[in-house]
């Protein structure tokens, strides 16, 4: 019995975390949508950084064990869902988890969906003023402009994949996202909170998986060095800016965001919120 009544001094009890995760979900849905919206920018901000980060440990890195090359960069990106998660910040791909609070009655629907609205134009918002920094500081010259070539590369691959890759994709990577929210839960120090998060994040990182989020600055940000770069940005490389001319808005959105955010939701709503919650709270 002792044994029982330490551990629960160190963690939420599974059952104890869809407690907590059902009530922060409500909270969410409840708060101001002003309120919502800047947390969002901060969260989508906070994500763009990740991805900056994660660019510049795959720069250049032709050499190494590709394997390798990912895990440093799945690695360092957790600091992204980190840094949102001990900010209290909102990102829409955990915020689906608030469909488990409308199951259990305590928000409506309109509340759900205007949060999850509100947090993904924040987010969206975010990642764009992330990009925008990034490139009027001139970012993308660095490594000799090897740095967006590995934008360029990076933003293109996404756009290529067939929508229903996409969507499975998408499902993969918020099943991994929300179970590092989750996990996170379950966890009393920020030291607990943090660790657990790094290699479930790691993993949809280094794997390819597609988050809708991330995506927001990724492309948006190969779109900008595609086609408003300088003459001597593709001279350093050697190679034409033709190459990239399918970076555009319309495979942005119609290839990668609308299939990777339904499969964001399926992945976070229903393959971690409602399993966990069945599992956990059926008798």
């Amino acid at each position: 019995m002792s044994d029982v009544k330490q551990a629960s001094t160190v963690a939420l009890s599974p059952a104890e975390v869809t407690d907590f995760a059902e009530n922060a979900a409500a909270y969410k849905a409840q708060k101001r949508p002003f309120l919502s919206f800047m947390s969002g920018i901060s969260a989508g901000a906070c994500i763009a950084l990740a991805f900056v980060f994660y660019t510049t440990t795959q720069t250049a890195s032709a050499g190494a064990p590709w394997g390798l090359t990912k895990l440093v960069g799945g690695l360092v990106f957790s600091i992204g869902v980190i840094m949102v998660v001990l900010l209290g910040t909102e990102l829409f791909t955990s915020s689906t988890l608030t469909f488990i609070a409308r199951v259990e009655g305590k928000i409506t629907t309109w509340q759900m969906l205007r949060n999850w609205i509100v947090v993904y134009f924040g987010n969206f918002a975010g990642g764009l003023i992330i990009a925008a920094l990034i490139w009027f500081g001139g970012q993308t010259m660095a490594a000799n402009g090897q740095w967006g070539l590995t934008i360029l590369n990076t933003a293109q691959h996404k756009i290529h994949h067939s929508w229903f890759e996409a969507f499975n994709l998408g499902i993969l990577c918020n099943i991994m996202v929300c179970l590092a929210v989750w996990l996170s839960y379950s966890g009393k120090t920020v030291v607990d909170k943090a660790f657990i998060m790094i290699l479930p994040i790691a993993l949809f990182v280094s794997a390819g998986f597609e988050h809708c989020v991330a995506n927001m600055f990724m492309i948006p940000m190969g779109i900008l060095t595609a086609h408003y770069s300088s003459p001597e940005f593709w001279q350093q490389l050697g190679i034409e800016a033709s190459q990239y001319t399918d970076l555009d808005v319309y495979h942005f959105i119609v290839k990668n965001l609308i299939p990777v955010t339904l499969g964001n939701i399926v992945g976070g709503a229903i393959c971690i919120g409602l399993f966990q919650r069945y599992l956990t709270k059926s008798h």
